[in-house]
């Protein structure tokens, strides 16, 4: 496998960053989201990530293998410092080491955003994800029980987060 080359997203990224998020949907792994979703719903989110909040993807040639995205966390100043993360990789690309380099990229994004803080959330169950995020520093900081309903099913979430600088 080449390495892939990590950049920021394009609008023309939409339909494979669609594609992979509605395979993360679908496949109960990394979301309590439960419809899949359309192209007008990924532009309209896409195009809110712009300034601090960017959009990468991993590609190789030509071809989308995942992305991660910075997210607001919470619209109070008090956090302005605290970014939310989303990383998705393809079915086909799990385990391949897309998720770390996508990972060490946007860590890179924010803090030159000034971020001092990433926070994601993540099921417990998801070793495959806890390992990667365990690997780049990340902690676990607690698990909320009974956080959402997943296919008729009470589903608990973790809360992971990641220290990118000190005041």
């Amino acid at each position: 496998m080449v390495e892939p080359l990590i950049r920021l997203a394009t609008e023309k990224d939409i339909d494979s960053i669609q594609i992979i998020y509605n395979q993360g949907i679908e496949d109960r792994i990394a979301t309590l989201e439960t419809e899949t979703k359309d192209y007008c719903f990924m532009k309209d989110w896409f195009h809110k990530h712009n300034g601090r909040y960017q959009v990468i993807v991993a590609e190789e040639e030509d071809k989308i293998l995942g992305w991660a995205s910075l997210n607001p966390y919470n619209s109070r100043a008090a956090y302005l410092g605290v970014a939310d993360l989303s990383l998705y990789v393809s079915r086909e690309n799990r385990g391949k080491g897309i998720g770390g380099k996508l990972l060490d990229a946007i860590q890179i994004i924010a803090i030159e955003k000034e971020f001092h803080k990433i926070i994601l959330f993540t099921f417990p169950f998801n070793q495959l994800g806890q390992g990667l995020y365990r690997n780049k520093g990340y902690r676990e900081v607690g698990i909320f029980k009974n956080q959402g309903i997943l296919d008729g099913q009470y589903v608990d979430v973790m809360a992971m987060e990641k220290l990118l600088m000190e005041l």
